[in-house]
């Protein structure tokens, strides 16, 4: 086993390990009792149900992901159908999101993080790059013109916005021209308009978010305790387990902003920490992707699985530092778990196989090393 993959199995195993401390660390309430069990079991039962599913998927061959990505996707929009319908879908907090089977909750919403594009990038790479017309754009656009009305419709807008960011990376990584996404920033520009019609806690938000660094008192709730959890630990943390802002200030400290938690208890060194652990695990992961045949099934869908996995992270950081505007979006491997962690650890599982079964060998490399570093229409930047 090269090193490159060392590092990146060894880096996605810190980040488990540390999911399951944050998780316990930050359920702990001012009186302990059976509670903080409760959500370490579930974490457990979640990363137990994500491994298998990782390790199967991980034994699947890249022609198996290639011929069964059109099912994967109907299958997906049928579960975001389901969850619209009364009796089928749960309600929670407002939010259709959840589909009970046999007493487990399932959101379909994290399963079309990886179905969605997955199923551009199987699009992509059916389409011939002398043949990049405006109809095609809106072939290869399909899945997620589909699928992002049907999540926005539960609501759920963070989610809906990041199947579009999930399609831009597909599309960029296999050279789409530039002109192609000046005119998606055109199209999203009614979309901002539609801002106007949000609904009033989306609103809130939003004006919430721009007043943070004005007037902190404006700001959400949330976020306010999210910086003060932040500020408390300093450089080195309060220590693990002996933040007291997770007791009953900070909302969705488990969750959400489990982060926050995670600056108190370990301060500025542990958050830095975590990041450097996230860029490890990106770069290693593209250095594995690097061999491959750019302009191949396996690697428009590695690489836009990795990227947008890391990017969850990073949009999650955002939002506990008041960068974005407030949005629930976990932190992958390291919020309390459910259907996330086990989306994160399938998602881990099918860039495994793609690298295992694509012929990465040292007779590969060899060959690419005596080609051009890029091929054509693919972005240099990722070349490199």
């Amino acid at each position: 086993m090269d090193l490159p993959r060392k590092v990146f199995l060894a880096l996605v195993g810190v980040l488990l390990g540390l999911g399951l401390l944050m998780v316990y660390s930050s359920s702990i309430t001012s009186r302990p009792t059976e509670f903080e069990w409760v959500h370490l079991r579930r974490h457990l039962a979640a990363a137990g149900v994500g491994i298998v599913l990782a390790t199967v998927a991980f034994t699947r061959s890249e022609k198996f992901w290639r011929v069964t990505a059109p099912i994967w996707f109907g299958l997906t929009m049928l579960l975001l159908i389901a969850v619209l319908i009364p009796g089928l879908g749960t309600k929670v907090k407002g939010a259709h999101r959840w589909i009970r089977i046999a007493g487990v909750s399932v959101q379909p919403s994290e399963i079309a993080k990886i179905v969605v594009p997955m199923m551009t990038c199987w699009l992509l790479s059916r389409s011939a790059e002398s043949q990049r017309t405006w109809r095609e754009l809106l072939w290869v656009l399909s899945p997620t013109l589909i699928a992002a009305p049907l999540v926005l419709i539960e609501p759920d807008l963070g989610t809906a916005a990041f199947l579009v960011l999930g399609t831009a990376v597909a599309l960029w990584v296999s050279g789409w021209p530039l002109r192609h996404f000046a005119a998606g920033l055109l199209l999203v520009f009614p979309m901002a308009l539609g801002f106007l019609f949000l609904k009033p806690y989306q609103q809130r938000r939003i004006v919430g978010f721009l007043e943070t660094w004005s007037d902190l008192d404006a700001a959400p709730y949330q976020i306010r305790q999210s910086l003060v959890s932040l500020g408390a630990g300093g450089l080195w943390g309060e220590g693990l387990g002996k933040g007291f802002q997770k007791l009953s200030f900070l909302p969705e400290a488990n969750t959400d902003f489990v982060f926050a938690v995670m600056g108190e208890e370990l301060g500025l060194v542990g958050t830095l920490g975590l990041l450097a652990v996230w860029s490890g695990l990106y770069l290693s992961g593209v250095r594995l992707l690097s061999v491959l045949d750019f302009r191949s099934f396996a690697f428009r869908t590695g690489f836009t699985l990795l990227t947008m996995f890391v990017v969850q992270a990073l949009m999650n950081v955002a939002v506990v530092t008041a960068m974005v505007p407030p949005k629930g979006i976990s932190h992958p491997l390291l919020s309390a778990g459910g259907s996330n962690l086990v989306g994160s650890l399938l998602l881990l599982g099918i860039v495994g196989s793609l690298l295992r079964t694509s012929g990465v060998s040292e007779a590969v490399v060899t060959e690419q090393d005596d080609q051009p570093a890029s091929s054509p229409g693919m972005p240099s930047g990722v070349a490199a």
